[in-house]
């Protein structure tokens, strides 16, 4: 009885021995869970922080521009795209996480609002809506895309080209910079191109005549910015709306491609009920098949390639111009018909009838018949080296330059800022023409 007593008391104390352990056990990993937890939980705000201050990648080899830590405060103007989603990216986790890995950043309402001066400082409208130019408190000036509510284009344009410019780095494409997704607004904010589009070029009163030799370099970085989205992006991407007020020129007068609003990747959504684009660029294989490829772009930049020749308005009759012409013209002979009249003559014809009649073979009836733009961008790179080579030549074959020519009516002090950009171009060609080759 008393050996019973004994192994039951020495049973008991065990049984309480080992509640205990299991408790202080229990107790332990809790509270490693819980430092296990917060360390994670730091360590996704460091990457986050850390995605805030990706590079702004301009447009352009080597180049970009790094906000700081100390911007990135409580006040700060820019939060990342990985903290307090907007909306309209709800149920995008895959979109998300893309735009948090390409450094787009995500300004808020009321720093845009300080920036534009409570949005007066207009410098444009389009469809999309009004434009306005932006001092940011990190002194950079950019341009904020405000979506209009009556916008003829809607939020699946803004994902479209949040999504897409997120990926898409070319010197040759507009570089976006970020968004605002806030107070029920959406915008985009672009770097700023100082000299505005070149459809104001072609047709404002304010602007002097662009010279042939710049018509052919805006051209060309046209071109170089579509070859990227058809060839060099993965997966290709068809841009839908090339036309002059989608070209922007910068300081050095370089072109880039804007308005990435109605573009698709080539495997995605190529069939479309409604038409999308702009009347006088349309492909008509695309308005009878409602089916858009490569190939209609093409056919867009040939009629961009002639408003350059033109400077005639495509909404405004240039095809029938160009038809007319074109029964007159033979092959690399006779469109110096439907040249700029602004031109006065200050043209290589050899070079405007090449131009002219590879631009014929863009808009082709036929997509199969027409080049795609690696042929264009050769096309065009040759034109330019031809140039340049006879430049030299005339230059080896003077020894000593002639005076300016001061022609009649004050002509050469009217044009001084042109001719300067021309210059500017010039220079920067004969320094960086293996670029285009």
């Amino acid at each position: 009885m008393e050996g019973e007593s004994f192994g039951l008391i020495v049973g008991i104390s065990l049984g309480v021995v080992i509640g205990v352990l299991l408790a202080i056990s229990a107790f332990f990993c809790f509270r490693y869970h819980r430092k296990t937890s917060q360390i994670v939980n730091s360590g996704g705000g460091s990457s986050s922080r850390r995605s805030a201050t990706l590079p702004i990648r301009e447009n352009g080899a080597n180049s970009c521009n790094i906000m700081s830590d100390s911007t990135l405060g409580p006040d700060s103007p820019v939060r990342s795209s990985s903290n307090g989603r907007s909306g309209w990216l709800d149920g995008f986790s895959k979109k998300t996480s893309v735009i948090s890995a390409s450094g787009i950043l995500e300004y808020s309402y009321r720093d845009l609002q300080k920036a534009t001066c409570n949005f007066t400082s207009l410098i444009g409208q389009g469809a999309f809506g009004p434009v306005f130019k932006a001092q940011m408190s990190t002194g950079e000036t950019v341009a904020v895309k405000v979506l209009a509510t009556d916008s003829k284009q809607g939020e699946k344009e803004f994902q479209t080209e949040v999504m897409l410019l997120g990926r898409l780095h070319h010197r040759n494409l507009v570089n976006l910079v970020g968004y605002c997704a806030e107070k029920g607004q959406h915008m985009l904010i672009y770097v700023y191109m100082s000299k505005g589009s070149l459809a104001s070029h072609l047709y404002s009163e304010k602007h002097e005549p662009l010279s042939w030799d710049l018509r052919v370099y805006i051209a060309l970085d046209v071109a170089r910015g579509l070859e990227y989205l058809h060839d060099g992006a993965v997966p290709p991407v068809i841009h839908r709306d090339i036309k002059s007020s989608n070209i922007l020129l910068d300081q050095s007068m370089r072109a880039r491609v804007a308005d990435f609003g109605l573009s698709r990747e080539e495997m995605v959504d190529k069939h479309a009920a409604n038409i999308r684009g702009t009347f006088g660029y349309l492909d008509p294989e695309y308005i009878s098949t409602r089916t858009f490829t490569k190939k209609s772009d093409v056919y867009g930049f040939g009629v961009l390639l002639f408003e350059l020749i033109a400077a005639r308005n495509p909404q405004q009759g240039l095809m029938e111009y160009v038809e007319l012409a074109a029964m007159n013209a033979e092959e690399k002979v006779g469109w110096e018909e439907i040249v700029d009249s602004r031109l006065d003559g200050r043209f290589d014809l050899q070079e405007v009838n090449e131009v002219a009649a590879f631009a014929y073979k863009c808009i082709s009836r036929a997509p199969r018949k027409r080049p795609n733009m690696r042929d264009v961008v050769q096309v065009l790179t040759r034109v330019i080296k031809v140039r340049h080579s006879r430049k030299r030549q005339k230059k080896s074959a003077s020894p000593s330059p002639l005076p300016p020519t001061v022609e009649s009516g004050g002509e050469q002090t009217g044009n001084r800022s042109v001719r300067s950009e021309n210059h500017r171009r010039d220079n920067s060609m004969d320094s960086t023409l293996e670029d285009y080759c």
